[in-house]
């Protein structure tokens, strides 16, 4: 059921996600769960399971049982998504962070992890400060204003290119 992972990579640098981190549940806040993944060091996903699956392929046909086909999409293009890849969350007080997936997917069957619904989460690097609104490209603001609780690519022509910057220029900053 897995595609083969995409590389990321195109003339203008690795891709760039949306990774919104709001849990389909409405009974989760919104927020913790991004607190949490910047706390950890991971970006996630929802889809809570009874039992914790072994293997990426158990997980999808469990997501599928439980929450539908387009969920289970919705998993495998996460996890498919290549280490280096960008993403952009942004947390309760409508701050946006910067960060690269630098890990394969794991499931964290923690009673924390559940208690925000970021369960399928993978390792993150992420920026130690949100990046400020003026540094963020547009097509970063464009792809939050639409808002949603999707993990998405953000597909507009220079989102890479200058996403790459802003990581570079604060990357060497402590």
């Amino acid at each position: 059921m897995i595609a083969a992972p995409r590389t990321g990579d195109d003339v203008e640098g690795p891709s760039v996600h949306r990774a919104p981190m709001r849990s389909r549940d409405d009974d989760v806040s919104d927020g913790p769960a991004v607190e949490r993944a910047l706390a950890l060091g991971v970006c996630g996903v929802g889809g809570r399971l009874d039992d914790a699956p072994g293997s990426i392929a158990d997980a999808l046909a469990a997501v599928d049982a439980v929450y539908g086909e387009r969920m289970a999409r919705r998993l495998e293009r996460f996890v498919s998504a290549a280490e280096g890849v960008f993403v952009w969350t942004r947390d309760a007080e409508g701050f946006l962070w910067l960060g690269r997936i630098t890990g394969p997917w794991r499931y964290d069957a923690s009673a924390e992890a559940r208690d925000v619904d970021l369960v399928h989460v993978r390792a993150c690097d992420w920026l130690d400060r949100p990046v400020e609104s003026a540094a963020v490209p547009a097509g970063v603001h464009e792809a939050f204003a639409r808002g949603g609780r999707n993990w998405q690519s953000i597909t507009r022509a220079d989102a890479a290119r200058l996403t790459a910057a802003v990581w570079k220029s604060r990357r060497g900053r402590k």
